[in-house]
Order: C-alpha cells, then sequence, then structure tokens
C-alpha cells in the first residue's frame, strides 16, 4: 500500500484503534473498555490511561503500516476544559451523571426556556447531561476553583486532536450535537455559550472535518514512531462519521439510516433548518453533518433496553439464546392487544419521556423495578418462575416478542420524527441488523418506503478514514465512492395489519 490511515474511534464503552490502507479496507483493528475513574465520587474518563493505550497502538501499528494520517471520532456530549499545555485541568465527568430536576431548572432558568433553545440550536432537552451545554455548567459550579485555570474547553474529538498535535480547532458535527452551544439560526456560538463564559475558550470558527487540525508532535512522534508529517484531522461526531460512506454512495439527501447500538440514532439529511411547532418539545433534533448541512436526528436508548430487558429473561428462565423470528407468534401478540412493554428505563433520554418503564398485561400494570427485584430472586427450586410477573413472561419465546414489538414502536415514532416522507430509502446498520422480526416489522410498518440492511459493520470507523483520505488526497467524499463497496440488502415487505391498532394502543400507554 502507498499509504495507511489510524483511526481512533472512541465509543462511550468501546475504545478501538483501527488502520486502514490506501483503499479504505480495514486490515487492523484492536478493541479496549476502560472503566469509570471515580473521582469526587463522580464517573469520569481516564482520559491519562486512554492516551497511553492510544499511543502504544499507535507505536505498533506504526512498525507494520505506512501510516501517514490519524483521524478521531468519538461519542457525543463531551467537551475537556485543558490548560495552556493541552491537559485536562477539570474532571471529565461522564454525560451519564444526573444532577436532579433542580439542576435542569436552574440551566433553563438562567439560559432560556427548553424551546426556545431548541428552536436556535436544534437541541433538545435531554436528561442526565447529554447537552454538553448542561455538562459545563454543572463542571463551572463543582470545581470552580480549578476553572481559573482553563485555557480552552475542547469538543471531545478536537480534545484528542489537541492531544497529539498542540493544536486546538472545532469543526461542526460536533459542535452541532445538541450540545445548546451553537446558534444553528445565526450560525455562531449560542447565547448559552457566550453566557457560560466560553467565548475565546471554545474555538468560535468551524472547520471541517477533513480539514487537517495540524501534523505530529515531536512528542507524539517520539513515542509512536511515526514520522513528524503525519497528519491529523480536525475529528468527528461518530453519527456523522456513519452517514459519509451512505453521502458517498447515494448522495447529500433521500435517504435516512437507522443506526442502532446503545443509542438507536435516526438521521435525515434534509435541505434546511427548521422545527414545525408541534416538534418543539419533542426529542428531535438537528445534527450538522460533516457538509455544514442539517441532518434532522432522534434518539432513544434502544439497544440498552434490549440488553436490560433480555438479561432479565434469560435469568428467569436460565437461558441465553435468542428466540428466532415466529411470524405467527408475533401476529397473535399484535393482534390480542394484552401485553405492552414501554419506555424509558432511563427517563428522558428518548421520544416517550413521560413514559414509566413497566409492561403492562391485561390492564394491570407491572413496574420495571419490580419486575427486576422479582428476577434477582431468581426461580424457584423447582424451576417455577417467581409469582408476580406479568403473565407473558411465562412463555421465552412470547417476552421476547413483546420486547421486540416495543423497540419497533419506538423506532417508528423516531423515525417519523425525523420527517420520513415517502419514497425516501430507510438503512438499519448496526446492532439491530440481526434482528429479523424487528427490520420485518419495521419494514412492513412503512408501506412507502423501501427499508435495507447495510454490510458495513463500523461504519463509524470507515467514515473516519475517509476524513483522512480527503485530507491526504484533496478528492471529495463523494470522488471515494469507488473505494468500497456497500451491501444494501432490502428487507421483504409483509402485511401485518395488526401492528397498527397495537400501536395506538401502546402510544396510549405512553403518556
Amino acid at each position: 500500500m502507498e499509504y495507511a490511515i489510524a483511526v481512533i474511534d472512541i465509543g462511550m464503552t468501546n475504545k478501538k484503534v483501527a488502520v486502514y490502507d490506501d483503499a479504505l479496507r480495514q486490515v487492523h483493528a484492536v478493541y479496549r473498555n476502560f472503566p469509570p475513574k471515580i473521582t469526587d465520587g463522580l464517573e469520569t474518563h481516564d482520559l491519562e490511561a486512554m492516551e497511553d493505550w492510544f499511543l502504544s497502538e499507535l507505536a505498533e501499528a506504526a512498525k507494520a503500516y505506512p501510516v501517514k494520517a490519524i483521524a478521531v471520532t468519538t461519542h457525543g456530549a463531551t467537551f475537556v476544559c485543558t490548560g495552556e499545555d493541552g491537559k485536562p485541568v477539570v474532571p471529565c465527568v461522564y454525560y451519564t451523571h444526573e444532577p436532579g430536576e433542580a439542576f435542569h431548572r436552574e440551566f433553563y432558568g438562567q439560559f432560556g426556556g427548553p424551546e426556545e433553545l431548541q428552536a436556535r440550536t436544534g437541541t433538545p432537552n435531554l436528561m442526565a447531561m447529554i447537552n454538553p451545554a448542561k455538562g459545563l455548567f454543572f463542571a463551572r459550579r463543582r470545581y470552580g476553583d480549578l476553572f481559573g485555570r482553563v485555557r480552552h474547553v475542547l469538543p471531545y474529538p478536537q480534545y484528542w486532536g489537541c492531544r497529539f498535535t498542540g493544536k486546538t480547532g472545532a469543526e461542526g458535527t460536533y459542535m452541532g450535537c445538541h450540545s445548546y452551544l451553537w446558534d444553528q439560526v445565526d450560525n455562531r456560538l449560542s447565547s448559552v455559550a457566550l453566557g457560560l463564559g466560553l467565548k475565546g475558550l471554545v474555538p468560535d470558527t468551524l472547520a471541517k472535518s477533513w480539514d487537517i487540525l495540524g501534523t505530529i508532535t515531536a512528542e507524539t512522534a517520539a513515542r509512536t514512531g511515526l514520522a513528524p508529517d503525519t497528519i491529523v484531522t480536525m475529528g468527528i461526531h461518530d453519527s456523522n462519521s456513519s452517514l459519509l460512506p451512505h453521502f458517498a454512495k447515494k448522495g447529500e439527501t433521500g435517504f435516512l439510516l437507522n443506526s442502532t447500538g446503545t443509542w438507536c440514532v435516526s438521521m435525515n439529511p434534509v435541505k434546511k433548518y427548521g422545527f414545525a411547532p408541534e416538534e418543539l418539545g419533542k426529542v428531535v433534533f438537528f445534527n450538522i453533518s460533516a457538509f455544514g448541512t442539517p441532518v434532522k436526528t432522534s434518539i432513544f436508548l434502544g439497544g440498552q433496553e434490549f440488553d436490560i430487558w433480555s438479561k432479565i429473561l434469560m435469568n428467569l428462565h436460565g437461558r441465553d439464546d435468542f428466540p428466532p423470528y415466529d411470524r405467527e407468534l408475533y401476529r397473535s401478540v399484535l393482534k390480542e392487544k394484552r401485553a405492552f412493554l414501554l419506555p424509558e428505563l432511563t427517563p428522558g433520554t428518548g421520544q416517550f419521556p413521560h413514559s414509566r418503564p413497566r409492561l403492562v398485561e391485561d390492564g394491570k400494570e407491572y413496574p420495571f423495578a419490580e419486575i427486576s427485584a422479582l428476577e434477582r430472586g431468581g426461580a424457584s427450586k423447582n424451576g417455577d418462575l417467581p409469582g408476580g410477573l406479568p403473565p407473558c413472561f411465562g412463555s421465552y419465546e412470547k417476552a421476547f416478542a413483546v420486547l421486540r414489538i416495543s423497540l419497533v414502536m419506538q423506532s417508528l415514532t423516531a423515525l417519523e420524527r425525523t420527517g420520513l416522507v415517502p419514497g425516501a430509502e430507510v438503512y438499519t446498520e448496526g446492532g439491530f441488523r440481526k434482528n429479523e422480526a424487528y427490520n420485518a416489522l419495521l419494514s412492513g410498518a412503512f408501506k412507502n418506503n423501501r427499508m435495507f440492511l447495510t454490510d458495513i459493520a463500523e461504519a463509524t470507523a470507515l467514515g473516519a478514514a475517509m476524513t483522512a483520505k480527503t485530507a491526504l488526497t484533496g478528492k471529495g467524499p463523494a470522488d471515494l465512492a469507488r473505494d468500497f463497496n456497500v451491501d444494501y440488502r432490502e428487507v421483504p415487505k409483509a402485511e401485518t395489519p395488526e401492528l397498527f391498532p397495537y400501536r395506538e394502543a401502546w402510544l396510549a400507554y405512553t403518556e
């Protein structure tokens, strides 16, 4: 190969260092999980340990491949407060920390109402500190004595770029990711950013994701063995990175990406920014694409909900398999309209912020907390399930059907809220690609939209590699389409008329 690209892909759970060749083929990848570092009783990112590992793996990559560029892609909702030397001076607290209702009321009392801010910044009210401005507001209050030493407040991808290059910058995909920090109407730092005193600390000019932040420092070169002229691109938000392969193959509009994992993210690249009045107050927002264009987006913790409920069912039944799709069973559950599994296990993070996590069967409610407590008690000595569980839990297969149907219900709302129109294609990638029941029901629900499963196993890393190749070659992302293949496998449509009345009943329970 003429050159290679190193990609640092930082998920909330798994971290990865991958190498792509000059034809955008992944030739190497290593993974690691870093548990949170407890600081002042809070879960924080162990940035120092992560950096040591990244540099060590880059050194291994440099021995085997002609790495000429590094691209960084990260999960959202994280900014790092650094000193002049680019090292953190304030603990980087997990965005999952929930400061409480009083904190959120104080935030909006100081910076403006949720709907007003949503209209200007494209950002909805999310709980915990999934809005980065709330995380910075929390950090200023909790660590006020340290803030006098802060010289830079850096988006997470650019923090890592700074560690490798000594340079600071910002780009649109991260600043525009439900942060409250960027005014998408006037294309400038928001009133919230200014109110937080971030003027001069956060870069106020947005670069493109494939612009070059800089070349690596002498220290980075010494620790990795990479050539001093190795470039580092600006970096990119992970969900936006996963859009790039489809932009290259399909153009910049006309499709929706249903990216599934811990977070299920529905993304619709649109031509114009703006909310309809009835959308304000809903968990729908606008990302900024790598091209600087609006991406109407909705999210929910679908993968997390599936994992938690699955473990409960597996523990209750002493099994570890996932039941196959039985179309007649699912049609029966839908037709009966007796059992409904409702979100949200993490309140305020999805499409149904007023819904309490529970299962309702024959009108009786079974709160998640009670089901979880019964599950921890385990089965009786003769293998019977504990009393007090929903009747449908007596059948492993039926219980999984109710769970999977719940995910479909949430996905339907999430996709609709991004502005799905007849004729637009929907591409599902990530963990739910393997969930036959989910895909069959979702495809059948949208009669006027073709649905496809993609074969991109790691779209986020591929998108990041594309930004580096663009920087190295000067080619636009669309010019890279012939460098890689994507198999779009259509999901056949099967009539499931029972789904629609079931959905009406399911929705009524979420209010």
